[in-house]
């Protein structure tokens, strides 16, 4: 006898305009953080000009970061992703910190802040790619049934 699973898919893309938006502001935003260290690399090494690079992508990454909030405010308004908002407002606090340690030289703070940045960065984009993004109104269906199957057990 052969059975139809008519449950839906948990590797579906993300429902609507937001969930994918969301997606894409953090994947750019954790390409475009993976550059600095490069930047700062090629300073390093000796070409002036790395410091300039690593300068103006500083801005960048910045810019992509406050576009996060925004779009992350956005998902949660309309997916009721908590968890990845908080996540996104903790990176752009701390990518603050990191910008202002730079200009004012404390490489004992920049370098590791940075780590932790690109560290978090890459594990917000590797969770949001993995885990489906909600459906707001699925979400709602099922508190719904999880509130009636609780009244109907304390009626009982």
């Amino acid at each position: 006898m052969t059975t139809i699973d008519e449950r839906p898919s948990t590797t579906a893309p993300p429902k609507g305009v937001v969930g994918r938006l969301f997606r894409a502001a953090v994947t750019l935003h954790t390409v475009v953080a993976f550059g600095q260290p490069v930047f700062a690399g090629v300073y390093l090494s000796g070409e002036i000009g790395g410091l300039d690079w690593h300068a103006r992508g500083a801005d960048v990454v910045f810019s992509l970061g406050l576009l996060q909030v925004a779009v992350a405010v956005a998902a949660w308004v309309r997916l009721g992703l908590r968890w990845p908002t908080a996540v996104s407002v903790l990176i752009l606090v701390a990518e603050s910190g990191q910008y202002v340690a730079g200009l004012a030289g404390l490489l004992w703070v920049h370098l590791p802040l940075g780590v932790t940045i690109i560290a978090s960065l890459a594990v917000l984009s590797a969770a949001l790619w993995v885990r489906p993004l909600p459906d707001r109104a699925a979400t709602a269906d099922q508190a719904q049934a999880a509130s009636r199957s609780r009244r109907n057990e304390t009626h009982v």
